[in-house]
């Protein structure tokens, strides 16, 4: 392959290193939380996000005031977003069908879609309030069927926001926290005194908040792990530097470790691209953000080929993939690794992380390898059933399985298969076998 980085982030050792350090905060942590419950959380609050309160539940005449100072166009804009958040996810759910099959006289298999009893939506929201988390996770759960949503985010400048409130509550969270990192991943999964613990957790955070569900993934069920932003941008020369570069630093501007990669086959736009970045950033408001982020961990690409640029954006597996190219399609086609793709110069990431409908919870540091996005079948469990109801499929399967268990050592088993065979197989049977 002749690939060439014109511009490289971090090295991976040094990724790491930041990796590790997140992990050991993270284990002393929620070992805390466990240890001393609500007095652990309430500590962290104070000592994490300045916030000092009583209860960190928020009662139903909070919310109702909060929601009022959510402007008449604010509201209807969040209104909107739900609703097409929630439209995709009901065909998704439409999509999920229980099955029962026969597969042979007498023996029928079957699978239900069950909803998770519980879950906790974390919705992030220190630095930017992010509404939208609260459509993909707390309505999203709603439509799944989840009888208990519980929903905890961050205080914005010292108090809750109201419009991440709103959207949690039009979403259908029963219990609304205003808790942030750490402490609010640790006192759902773990419990305390007064929060009773979920069965999954939910919902994209910072690299603590992702390091805890990680820690945390087998004591309760986790979505994926979706840390700090992703993107990627896969483009030729049918589009400019300015397109390129804004699609890269908007998302950038989500923290200081939000990687931002450019694939191109052409060097004019490579270049093109690097210097609108660094014009862009002498105007972007959150420069100080986008640029640390563009800085540390931004990289352009430069490849011959198309083919060298999908093996690329495959090992790469990124959150976001925008795709503009002459061949969008091919790369829809034959992309195997990545969160979402969003194809075409008129889509953009923007679009998807706020309001067209599909879920903005997507897998990072190359989850996108093994997992997809959240949806709405993240929050049901597929379980199998099987029966026998009839004398001749009971012998029949118990003579296989008899035999099946006996060649692996297993006589226990086999006798639970044997004893079918002879009391529903009459005179026709010998031990462990039936007659044909």
């Amino acid at each position: 392959m002749t690939i060439e980085h014109l511009k490289r982030g971090k090295s991976e050792a040094d990724r790491v290193e930041d990796d590790a350090k997140t992990a050991a905060i993270v284990a002393t942590t929620l070992k805390d939380i466990e240890a001393r419950g609500d007095k652990a959380v309430h500590e962290l609050s104070i000592k994490f996000d300045n916030y000092d309160r009583q209860t960190y539940r928020l009662s139903q005449d909070e919310i109702d005031d909060l929601i009022a100072k959510v402007t008449p166009r604010d509201l209807e804009d969040i209104k909107f977003a739900q609703e097409q958040v929630v439209k995709f996810a009901q065909a998704q759910r439409d999509s999920m069908l229980d099955i029962e099959v026969e597969t042979m006289p007498g023996v029928i298999l079957g699978h239900k879609n069950i909803p998770v009893q519980s879950v906790g939506c974390y919705v992030p929201g220190g630095k930017f309030p992010m509404v939208a988390s609260a459509h993909m996770s707390v309505a999203t759960a709603k439509v799944a069927g989840v009888p208990r949503i519980i929903a905890c985010t961050p205080p914005f400048n010292g108090e809750p926001n109201p419009a991440v409130i709103a959207a949690m509550h039009l979403g259908g969270a029963h219990e609304i926290y205003v808790l942030g990192g750490i402490q609010a991943v640790g006192a759902m999964a773990i419990g305390t005194e007064t929060i009773d613990p979920v069965h999954l957790l939910v919902g994209p955070g910072n690299a603590f908040v992702a390091e805890a569900k990680r820690q945390l993934f087998g004591r309760v069920g986790i979505d994926l792990f979706a840390g700090p932003t992703e993107t990627m941008v896969i483009a030729d020369e049918t589009v400019d530097a300015e397109l390129c570069a804004t699609d890269l630093l908007g998302q950038a501007e989500h923290g200081y470790n939000s990687p931002a990669v450019l694939v191109t086959n052409s060097r004019k736009l490579a270049e093109e691209t690097l210097s609108e970045i660094e014009r862009i950033l002498t105007i972007l408001p959150t420069a100080d953000t986008a640029g640390v982020s563009w800085r540390d961990y931004g990289e352009v690409i430069l490849c011959e080929t198309y083919e060298e640029m999908l093996a690329v954006a495959n090992d790469i597996a990124s959150e976001h993939v925008q795709v503009m190219t002459d061949r969008d399609d091919w790369f829809l086609e034959n992309m195997t690794c990545y969160g979402a793709l969003f194809l075409g110069p008129r889509t953009n990431v923007a679009n998807g992380d706020k309001v067209i409908g599909t879920n903005h919870t997507l897998p990072t540091k190359k989850a996108g390898r093994y997992t997809g996005g959240l949806w709405v079948g993240k929050y049901l469990k597929t379980h199998s059933y099987q029966k026998v109801t009839t004398d001749e499929a009971a012998v029949k399967i118990g003579a296989y399985g008899s035999r099946l268990c006996l060649l692996e050592g297993f006589v226990g088993h086999a006798e639970q298969c044997n004893l079918r065979v002879r009391r529903y197989g009459g005179q026709n049977v010998a031990y462990g076998k039936a007659t044909e």
